[in-house]
């Protein structure tokens, strides 16, 4: 990813925090010599392995990973985005741009076919996304449901080689017309520019 120093995020604190809250990513290997990407709730081994472990599963029936383990995986998660009006900057010789943060992870992958590590991380995706609901829903592992589930699906893990982290908010342009794209992003009220917004402000401190 292209990583202007303006944009570059390196704390490991803030890109785990965002990837814990963006979860649904996009993961792409190579199979038979061309990208192939899989929309997947991953999960965050934050202390497993010096950089972390993304571990999540995919359908058996999906190609992807009968050809993944012991290759090199992308990562992508995407946050919030917005267009950026020139209009907003209240100045002259400005351009259009747009705001937004993503976080790409590289690692090796493996591939868990185990039926009871498989419910594991079922287990524990359900748990996760679940967290906050009242009542959570939880699923039981020793059901044959879960069994027929497990016979299913696929799992694997990635141990995270390297972190790309860009959160393109404005940066590069003074103070005060960052303000104006903050103020202008909350005053037009959409979720993804209130978000941008707020990330702005975050990185907007003196």
């Amino acid at each position: 990813m292209y990583l202007p120093d303006h944009f570059r995020v390196d704390d490991p604190a803030t890109i785990f925090d965002f990837v814990e809250r963006h979860g649904f990513a996009l993961l792409t290997t190579v199979h038979e010599g061309l990208p192939f990407t899989s929309h997947l709730p991953l999960l965050l081994e934050r202390t497993s392995g010096p950089r972390g472990t993304i571990v999540g599963h995919m359908a058996r029936a999906n190609p992807q990973w009968r050809d993944a383990s012991g290759t090199t995986g992308l990562v992508v998660y995407a946050g919030p985005h917005a267009y950026i009006s020139p209009t907003w900057y209240a100045e002259p010789n400005v351009v259009p741009t747009w705001n937004y943060a993503a976080v790409h992870a590289y690692g090796r992958l493996e591939i868990e076919e185990d039926p009871a590590a498989i419910k594991q991380i079922v287990a524990r995706t359900t748990a996760y996304y679940e967290a906050g609901r009242n009542p959570p829903w939880q699923v039981d592992v020793d059901t044959p449901l879960v069994d027929g589930l497990a016979k299913q699906i696929v799992g694997f893990r990635m141990a995270v080689d390297r972190w790309e982290a860009k959160f393109k908010l404005n940066q590069n342009h003074p103070q005060a017309r960052r303000e104006r794209v903050i103020a202008a992003l909350e005053a037009e009220g959409e979720a993804d520019g209130r978000k941008v917004a707020a990330m702005m402000r975050e990185t907007n401190r003196p």
